[in-house]
């Protein structure tokens, strides 16, 4: 999603949000996140508003007053939080493990083959298909990427082959890279 994503060329525009529709974003991510619940006053303060960001491809970004990308998301799908926001809170999204060797795939913006979940070193959080997934290396503490599982964990477990989860966003992608946006 993000892996030819250029700031000057992708975004164009900001828009400031009224209160109702930042309340609006406010409760989705709440029921999206309900870990999240308890963060939300630091997040996205009701005090302080927040603006969407538009880019190419139909993507949405919500920036705090700050600047800070906090999440994202593509055509009316559900909000994605980005890997900074992921890092500071690191409690909200199930983790799927990939072992050693997929490290440099999953950071060069390739999905998550099933085998990479399965193999020695991988471990599998229970979901069901299209929840929306962290993952983590095999002897790694922060997470490598945001996505989106393809298959419920039991399908990747028992079919073990093809993408398990589609890789949105990852360290070192174009969202990564961005600057805070005033």
């Amino acid at each position: 999603m993000f892996k030819k994503f250029d700031e000057k060329e992708s975004v164009s525009g900001t828009l400031q949000l009224k209160s109702s529709v930042q309340k609006g974003i406010r409760a989705k991510l709440i029921e999206q996140f309900p870990d999240l619940e308890q963060f939300m006053d630091v997040i996205l303060p009701k005090k302080d508003g927040f603006k969407i960001v538009k880019c190419h491809d139909h993507i949405e970004i919500i920036v705090n007053t700050s600047g800070e990308q906090l999440f994202f998301r593509q055509r009316e799908s559900a909000w994605m939080p980005t890997l900074r926001l992921f890092h500071k809170y690191p409690v909200f999204l199930p983790k799927e493990q990939v072992d050693k060797g997929a490290i440099r795939f999953v950071l060069s913006g390739a999905n998550i083959m099933c085998p990479g979940l399965t193999s020695p070193g991988a471990r599998m959080t229970p979901v069901e298909k299209g929840s929306i997934v962290a993952i983590i290396a095999e002897g790694k503490q922060n997470a490598l990427a945001i996505g989106v599982t393809t298959l419920s964990t039991e399908d990747i477990a028992k079919i073990n082959k093809g993408i398990g989860v589609e890789n949105c966003h990852y360290l070192n992608d174009g969202l990564w890279q961005m600057k805070p946006i005033k």
